[in-house]
């Protein structure tokens, strides 16, 4: 009996250890990760909305007066079975974040390619919310698409540091970001036909 009891103890503890193991010491709750991307169509187009949450640390760093360089690419793949999935269209949005130290001010600026778009915040927050989003952005016209499944893919670089070309060219093994995130959205179906 005392040797049943033991081995039911021991079963107890191991799975008690490989509890521990998967979800205690894993769990992260402050991370950074992509929250999204959402999907909507509206006056046949295809809307997204994505955050970038960023992890305290980086957080830290930007109130420490480290400027900061996220850069989107939002794009949107067909769906194949047997082939690689189809890259479409896409958007690259680059947001720099700063913080002037001697004005306390907080700087933030956003370039699609097309439109430069600098503002000033007094809070951090107010700037992480600004900077960190991407709100209704038209990413195609659903009747440019062929009928097919498709998903957006969100990928999100933060870059750390711009070396001049010469440096570069002899520094290749040095990172130039400090993460690369990836996050698709669910599978939507396109069933409009050229």
């Amino acid at each position: 009996m005392l040797y049943i009891l033991n081995r039911q103890k021991i079963r107890l503890l191991i799975i008690l250890l490989i509890s521990l193991l998967l979800f205690g010491f894993t769990h992260d709750t402050n991370k950074t990760e992509i929250i999204g991307p959402e999907i909507k169509y509206h006056n046949n187009e295809i809307i997204v909305k994505t955050t970038l949450s960023l992890e305290e640390k980086y957080i830290q760093e930007i109130k420490n007066g480290i400027k900061k360089e996220f850069i989107f690419y939002i794009d949107i793949y067909r769906v194949w079975n047997i082939w690689p999935d189809e890259f479409i269209t896409g958007k690259t949005i680059t947001r720099t974040l700063k913080y002037d130290l001697i004005k306390n001010d907080f700087l933030a600026s956003s370039n699609d390619g097309n439109t430069i778009i600098k503002k000033r915040f007094k809070s951090l927050e107010s700037m992480l919310d600004w900077a960190l989003s991407i709100e209704d952005l038209k990413l195609a016209e659903l009747n440019e698409l062929d009928k097919g499944t498709y998903y957006v893919r969100v990928t999100v670089e933060s870059k750390i540091r711009k070396l001049p070309p010469v440096i570069g060219y002899f520094m290749v093994f040095i990172s130039e970001t400090e993460f690369k995130l990836k996050k698709n959205s669910n599978n939507f179906f396109i069933g409009h036909s050229k």
